[in-house]
């Protein structure tokens, strides 16, 4: 289903900027579930081709062939793309409580997962990420299976990603994440990212701490 809704896009059977067909008349049109439609509408979202507005109704992004990639990606791919080798180390999963911190308590629970990760930029630390997903997820508390793209794993426990919301900031790390980043405890770039479903839910709130003294962050934006 997914990828006939996406040939009809490309080949503009669903012009750009117009709306594809609601939910119920896409199950009916294709007699499956209201879960298969969804699901198949968040993939196309997570590609690009379209976005889900509350109240409106799904309307088509583009229409090219090119694979589009996750914005959640966008900054890792660039690192790449300019030469660097970009790899995960120090990977560590867990059950946490969530009781200090209203906003994972509130859409959380009393507990969720914890994913740390250190990025590595041509073997050097440069990034620490704290990752906060539901225990809805049932993730496995294996590290070595986090070594890939968290995104695209959450995709596969059918928790597709449809924004982003980043904030920045600039504070000093608690003394773990400064070491582990082999830097003094001086303010480093900080970035919080909420991670919304199709319905608005929170499906991932991760903290991560910048070392911008070895390359600033940079957001690219494609016309």
């Amino acid at each position: 289903m997914k990828d006939i809704l996406k040939e009809r896009i490309i080949s503009g059977f669903y012009p750009k900027n117009s709306l594809i067909p609601s939910e119920p008349a896409l199950e009916k049109e294709f007699s499956v579930s209201k879960i298969t439609v969804r699901k198949a509408v968040e993939q196309l979202a997570i590609e690009g081709y379209v976005e889900k507005r509350s109240g409106v109704g799904t309307k088509v992004l583009d229409n090219k062939v090119t694979p589009k990639i996750s914005r959640g990606q966008n900054f890792s791919d660039q690192l790449v793309k300019e030469g660097f080798e970009l790899r995960k180390d120090n990977i560590n999963i867990s059950v946490v409580r969530t009781e200090g911190n209203n906003i994972l308590q509130a859409n959380m629970g009393s507990e969720c997962y914890c994913l740390e990760r250190l990025y590595l930029l041509d073997n050097e630390p440069y990034i620490y990420f704290t990752h906060y997903i539901p225990l809805e997820a049932l993730l496995p508390l294996k590290p070595e299976l986090f070594k890939g793209s968290l995104y695209e794993l959450l995709f596969q426990k059918g928790m597709a990603m449809n924004h982003f919301n980043d904030e920045f900031d600039v504070e000093i790390p608690e003394e773990k994440v400064a070491s582990t980043l082999n830097t003094d405890q001086k303010p480093l770039l900080k970035r919080i990212r909420s991670s919304f479903d199709i319905d608005e839910k929170l499906v991932e709130y991760s903290v991560a701490f910048y070392h911008t003294d070895m390359h600033k962050y940079v957001v690219q934006y494609n016309v």
